[in-house]
């Protein structure tokens, strides 16, 4: 992980202007202009650049760091969350780019999602560079067309359409602008714009990746999507997000390759590819298919609860706790010596599996009574015996 703070500067700089609106930013005691973090990636480039020479190659990061943004909270999007990422820095390969998409792709299958319910859509900010180049719009006008692009399926249509007209003033080439963002077939490109060298080889780079992601076994949920450009200033290459099949959501993650960012924070060009999920869209998805309840939590269960029947053996119910949870096993037990039935009554509310009994059997045969909670069944076993004796619970 790397600090909750960095220089606003930073995201100013690098990040793009949807995510500096949504900073929030403060002044220090010392004048200076900070920002608690809204990403991670900035500052993961910065990190690996002051010990790039001592971090092996490639470079594979794993981080859940808890970010802000300043936004208005509604369905999917929260002011404060947490967010997986993966990193792979210097492998400029397409396997690194199928490699970050697969593990977002693996673990979301792992829940439980299909395909019917989820879907990754590609694109790649260097085939569409080419192929607005090629249209005729300027160098200088790219940084300001892909923040536009990016809210073609977040906003109306209409709205959509007079935003890129007002910055694409020739008619022809902003209707093809429109007719590439529906783009889902990667043989229709060559048929509605013409292919320069740049745009051949962006686009034979991009069908490799979904070669890759066949052989992979998750080609059945990945897909071409043009409108995928990503709000985020420095990608350079591959894009992707992962939806919902349905459309009702945000993305629940998404990701690229931006092969420029290490070195423009002062490092050496090294490529990089990455991707983050977030907690709050993942939920609610989950939610909404039925996977997490909102039982899930209740359900856990206690392995051990230990009962005190006799007020002076409360030291030898301390003693056996730590024994229990050091051999690997969860284990509660009462603060305060209450009665024996309020004692079963707070084991109840745990949902334990076995609750161990300090009674007279202690005292007089150095037994302690075990009770299974899900059968009411009760068996003494030797207290001596009774650690290496553990069992995993039913």
């Amino acid at each position: 992980d790397g600090p909750i703070f960095e220089y606003l500067q930073m995201y100013q700089v690098k990040s793009g202007d949807e995510i500096v609106e949504q900073l929030f930013h403060l002044t220090d005691r010392g004048g200076r202009e900070l920002a608690i973090r809204p990403e991670i990636t900035p500052t993961l480039a910065r990190m690996v650049n002051q010990q790039v020479n001592a971090l092996p190659r490639p470079i594979k990061w794993f981080s859940v760091p808890r970010l802000c943004r300043a936004e208005r909270p509604q369905k999917g999007r929260l002011r404060e969350f947490f967010q997986w990422n993966i990193d792979i820095i210097g492998e400029e390969s397409t396997l690194a780019d199928a490699e970050v998409i697969f593990c977002a792709m693996d673990y979301l299958r792992s829940t439980g999602l299909t395909e019917k319910d989820i879907v990754a859509k590609i694109s790649s900010r260097k085939l569409l560079a080419a192929l607005l180049r090629n249209l005729g719009i300027a160098e200088d006008k790219l940084a300001v067309l892909y923040p536009i692009l990016d809210k073609k399926s977040k906003i109306p249509a209409e709205a959509f359409n007079e935003m890129l007209r007002k910055e694409v003033t020739d008619t022809a080439a902003a209707d093809t602008i429109l007719k590439l963002m529906d783009l889902h077939n990667a043989d229709d490109i060559a048929g509605l714009v013409n292919l320069n060298e740049d745009a051949r080889a962006a686009l034979s780079e991009l069908q490799g990746l979904f070669g890759i992601l066949t052989t992979m076994g998750i080609g059945a949920y990945c897909r071409l999507d043009m409108s995928i450009v990503r709000g985020l200033a420095y990608y350079t290459g591959m894009v992707f997000e992962v939806h919902d099949a349905v459309g009702d959501l945000r993305a629940v993650c998404g990701g690229g390759r931006y092969d420029n960012l290490l070195r423009d924070f002062g490092g050496p060009a090294m490529t990089a590819v990455g991707m983050g999920m977030g907690d709050c869209v993942l939920e609610i998805l989950l939610r909404e298919k039925g996977i997490l309840k909102d039982d899930t939590l209740a359900t856990k269960k206690l392995d051990y609860f230990i009962a005190v029947a006799e007020p002076t053996l409360a030291d030898k119910a301390v003693e056996l706790a730590a024994k229990i949870r050091l051999a690997g096993f969860s284990c509660e037990f009462p603060y305060k010596t209450s009665g024996l039935g309020k004692q079963l009554k707070q084991a109840s509310g745990y949902n334990v599996s076995r609750t161990i009994i300090f009674g007279q059997e202690f005292v007089t045969e150095k037994k302690l009574v075990v009770k299974d909670m899900a059968s009411g069944q009760q068996e003494q076993i030797a207290a001596d015996i009774f650690v290496s004796s553990l069992r995993p619970p039913c």
